[in-house]
């Protein structure tokens, strides 16, 4: 670690001192809609194709089944992300008109919210009573106060509903895609059921320890927990789509 005083101008000197820069990971919405994409898209695919391995022999009705399955999983999922983050949308809207008639119609009430959201972070209500005068000169820097820290809601950014619906649905599809693969190149379903397998969990701990990385959360837990979820979550569909199966076969 440097010591401060080499960082620091030397004395008399006219030099800038240097910004001090944080690096902090700002895309969880983006992590958020990758994980649900790619993470059905890994498993729900594959569990329909291991159940059908079991049924049908030929190859060439799993790739179509599978293709299928990625076709109508990608537009349900998309919709899905849409209709969540419209709806995170709209609810923001509805708070924040309700916050900006309670400043005016119930302003004593929403001073003595300003004093105890303070309160919780050790500030008196002496020490608080500058700020809270600042913000009621500003009456929409205290509605974006009382959003974010007493709410605890941040503002989406515009167009988000159609970039979470378009980012779920084309990692579901790449997500799809992978277990498929072996289907569409070899012609045993026993032998690309194998490798099917093999792919698809190798893929979810690559993905799951990229996520853990991104996030600060560990590489290999996140890597492990992707791969046991996900691969728990294939073992039961499997599972249900072979004894579904056996009982109509």
């Amino acid at each position: 670690m440097q010591d401060a005083a080499a960082t620091a101008p030397a004395r008399g000197s006219t030099e800038t001192p240097r910004a001090h820069d944080e690096h902090h990971f700002d895309s969880g919405q983006v992590v958020r809609d990758l994980v649900i994409g790619l993470s059905d898209g890994l498993t729900v695919p594959f569990a329909l194709a291991a159940g059908l391995s079991g049924a049908v022999s030929s190859t060439h009705l799993v790739v179509l089944a599978g293709l299928a399955e990625i076709a109508a999983g990608s537009i349900a999922m998309g919709l899905g992300g849409y209709l969540a983050a419209r709806g995170d949308a709209e609810h923001y809207a509805a708070e924040r008109q309700r916050e900006e008639q309670e400043i005016v119609e119930r302003a004593g009430d929403e001073e003595e919210e300003i004093y105890e959201i303070f309160e919780q972070y050790g500030v008196s209500r002496v020490d608080a009573e500058p700020v809270l005068e600042a913000l009621k000169r500003r009456p929409q820097a205290w509605v974006d106060f009382m959003m974010r820290f007493e709410l605890g809601l941040e503002e989406p950014k515009a167009g988000q509903a159609s970039r979470s619906a378009a980012t779920i649905a084309a990692a579901y599809i790449a997500g799809g895609l992978l277990p498929l693969l072996p289907y569409m190149t070899m012609h045993g379903s026993s032998e690309a059921l194998a490798i099917s397998a093999a792919m698809t969990l190798t893929a979810l701990a690559i993905f799951g320890g990229v996520k853990g990385r991104l996030l600060g959360t560990g590489t290999v837990r996140s890597a492990f927990q992707t791969v046991a979820i996900g691969g728990a979550a294939a073992g039961v569909a499997y599972g249900l789509a072979r004894l579904l199966s056996g009982h109509t076969g």
